[in-house]
């Protein structure tokens, strides 16, 4: 069953374009070591909560936009295998985040229903 990799990220609006080239080449290395898929989403509808929320979440300021985003991995085990590899290869280092990682959330997922 595929293993999934989620995130959520405030992303400043005017680093969109860095972002979108960012994404690509994190996809590309990510494929190299086994993902099947890797998935970007700009936000253009998501509310801000009372409770709780994406934007309350990742602290997402005025200036910035949530990106959602999702690797597809065809297992766990696979998964474990490509980060400790994705995260020694210098071309992980040499593609730094346009925005602020400090405020992503991030975890690991069992598909449980793909339907």
């Amino acid at each position: 069953m595929e293993y999934i990799d989620g995130c959520v990220a405030a992303v400043p609006t005017a680093n969109r374009e860095a972002y979108i080239e960012h994404a690509r080449k994190a996809a590309e290395l990510f494929k190299e070591y086994g993902a099947l898929r890797l998935v970007e989403n700009w936000g253009n509808d998501v509310p801000e909560g009372k409770v709780t929320s994406f934007p309350m979440a990742v602290k997402c300021k005025p200036e910035e936009t949530v990106v959602l985003s999702w690797i597809v991995w065809p297992s766990k085990a696979v998964r474990d295998q490509a980060w400790e590899k994705i995260m020694q290869d210098e071309r992980m280092q040499e593609n730094p985040m346009p925005f602020d990682g400090s405020r992503m959330i991030f975890g690991g997922f069992e598909t449980i229903l793909n339907g």
